[in-house]
Parts: structure tokens; C-alpha cells; sequence
């Protein structure tokens, strides 16, 4: 999570669509602000998701990050979590193979979007983190199943629980992330992507209905749950605390409240 340089948003700049032979790429593109997101942009991505007709679906993050997570400078013009959640649920929810190319940091919802994609793939520089707990908050976009359904309970706890960073090396040795690169992280991509394209897409689509029917079986209950309990939270003495403390780039002071 971070915050905003900028008063009014451009989404049509800040979030770049590119449809080219077969492949719709989207790259959140803020890297000022580490591709931090606010709710238009999160709109516009998953819109693009919900009605692509291309063959693969790639999102990757502009600069030296995949994304900071949502802007909390842009929180009060709304949106941010539900179509967090409906970029995820569309996400999901396509026929069509997505590609997480995570070229830095991916924390927040940022990380639920990366890996709600089918598969996903880290510069070696990158890392994700679960920083809600850190503003007295707690994960969302589908986190609390979509970590669990790939490390398990116990590794999916210390992550939300502590807020620790989770080195690309070390997420792919967990099993979070397909795969994670050195030097070669932009051939790796490009390579999946064409062989995903040129791919049945029958299979595929039928491959990720059956696929996330048994792991992501409650993802619709896991984000209403979590939407609601986000709301509680953001009114919370703690949470407020622990969002102006990050504006001032100062440790929170929590008091259980």
C-alpha cells in the first residue's frame, strides 16, 4: 500500500491495455507510486478481463514493481475494495489462461491479484507481502483462501498474521508462484505466453473450471466475508491509527481498539 502524488486520476494512462495477437496484456501503470491502485483502475481491469476475446490474459506492473497495493490516498473515492474483488472474481472466472507477471513488488490486493492468475511468474527482485496487518487491517481480494489453497493453513497465517515479505525465490519453492527468474524473467514470460496462446483453449477453460472448482470452491463466500469484515475494521480505532501512521511514515501505535 501507498500513497498518491497525484489529485486527479488519468485511468486511461494509469492503467495501459494492449490486445495484440491473441494476448491482452494489462500493466498497471503508476511507477511513481509503486503502481499503487485505487478503485477506477481496478474497474477498468477487470472490465477488460470480463470481455476479452483474446486467447491469453497477462498482468504485469509498469517500472520496478508489479504493484504496492491499493493508493489509501484514493480510498475515499470508493471502489477500491469491491472491484478488487471483481477483478479477482473475473480473474478467475475466465476461460481464458492468465498470466501473473510479476516484474517487483506485489503486496495487498496486488498479491491476491497475482495469484488468482493461473500462473504466475516473479522477477527474481520481486516479493509479496500481506501489509494489511500492518494498518490494522486484513487481507482481502480472496486472500484468506487463495494463500491457504496454495501453502496451506499454517504458512498462510505467519503471512497475514506477521506481514512478512516473501522473497519470489522463496514463494517458489513454496508453491506460491510457478516460477521465479533471474536475467532470463522477460524470455520466460514471453515464451509462456506464446505457448499459452497457440494452446487449445477448450482444454484450458475446461481445465480451470474443474481446477478451481475444487481448490477456490468458496472464493464468492471467502470475498463477501472478507468485504464485511474489511468495513468493520475500517472503523476501527486501530485501523485509522494505522493508516495515518503510514502517512507519516511513522510506526503505528495499536492499542487493540
Amino acid at each position: 500500500m501507498t500513497e498518491s502524488t497525484t489529485d486527479e486520476p488519468d485511468t486511461a494512462s494509469e492503467l495501459l491495455l494492449d490486445d495484440a495477437e491473441g494476448v491482452l496484456t494489462i500493466t498497471f501503470n503508476r511507477p511513481q507510486v509503486m503502481n499503487a491502485l485505487d478503485g477506477a483502475m481496478l474497474e477498468r481491469a477487470a472490465e477488460a478481463v470480463e470481455t476479452t476475446d483474446a486467447r491469453v490474459v497477462v498482468v504485469t506492473g509498469a517500472g520496478a514493481a508489479f504493484s504496492a497495493g491499493a493508493d489509501l490516498r484514493r480510498l475515499a473515492r470508493g471502489g477500491t475494495h469491491e472491484n478488487g474483488n471483481r477483478l479477482v472474481r473475473a480473474i478467475v472466472a475466465t476461460e481464458r489462461p492468465v498470466v501473473a507477471a510479476v516484474n517487483g513488488p506485489a503486496a495487498g490486493i496486488a498479491m491476491s491479484v497475482a495469484l488468482a492468475a493461473d500462473v504466475t511468474v516473479a522477477h527474481e527482485s520481486a516479493y509479496f507481502l500481506q501489509a494489511f496487518v500492518n494498518i490494522g487491517l486484513m487481507p482481502d481480494g480472496g486472500a484468506t483462501e487463495l494463500l491457504a489453497a496454495s501453502v496451506g493453513r499454517a504458512r498462510a497465517a505467519r503471512l497475514s498474521l506477521l506481514g512478512e515479505r516473501l522473497p519470489a525465490s522463496r514463494a517458489a519453492e513454496m508453491g506460491l508462484i510457478d516460477r521465479c527468474c533471474g536475467d532470463d524473467y522477460a524470455d520466460q514470460v514471453a515464451g509462456l505466453v506464446a505457448q499459452l496462446a497457440g494452446g487449445p483453449t477448450r482444454a484450458y477453460a475446461a481445465t480451470k473450471q474443474a481446477m478451481n472448482a475444487t481448490t477456490l470452491r468458496s472464493l464468492d463466500e471467502t470475498l463477501e466475508r472478507e468485504l464485511r469484515l474489511q468495513r468493520e475494521l475500517a472503523d476501527t480505532a486501530d485501523s485509522q491509527e494505522g493508516i495515518q501512521a503510514f502517512l507519516d511514515k511513522r510506526p503505528a501505535r495499536f492499542e487493540g481498539r
